[in-house]
């Protein structure tokens, strides 16, 4: 018999400067931190799966990349994803792909910390 997984268990965006990128989290995403996390990260009390910034891994330079996690998807959900997209708008954040239908609800993309493409859906 073999062994299956389940899925994504935690996720995390490696970056150079962690403080930012979790201001960034905090401000703009509205996340807040879990009551927990390791000297090096920063982790999120999202739900079902723990999301987190932390520091790059040895031997990781994010300067040699054209864009970080390019080739990685991540879509995150939220009540209302136009509201959010307005307040992206608002405060400046770069919006990468409009907001168009999808099956999980309207959706849209925009340039979170340190030039990762997140995506926002729902509403």
């Amino acid at each position: 018999m073999s062994v299956a997984i389940d899925g994504p268990d935690f996720v995390a965006l490696q970056v150079r400067d962690v403080a930012a990128a979790a201001a960034f989290c905090e401000q703009h995403l509205g996340l807040r931190r879990a009551a927990v996390s390791p000297p090096h990260a920063v982790v999120f009390d999202t739900k079902p799966t723990p999301f987190a910034v932390r520091e790059l891994l040895p031997g990781i330079d994010l300067a040699d990349a054209a864009r970080p996690g390019l080739g990685v998807v991540l879509w995150f959900r939220t009540p209302d994803a136009h509201q959010l997209h307005d307040q992206l708008v608002a405060a400046g954040i770069k919006i990468l792909t409009p907001m168009a239908n999808s099956p999980f609800g309207p959706m849209f993309s925009f340039e979170g910390p340190e030039g990762y493409t997140l995506t926002a859906h729902g509403g």
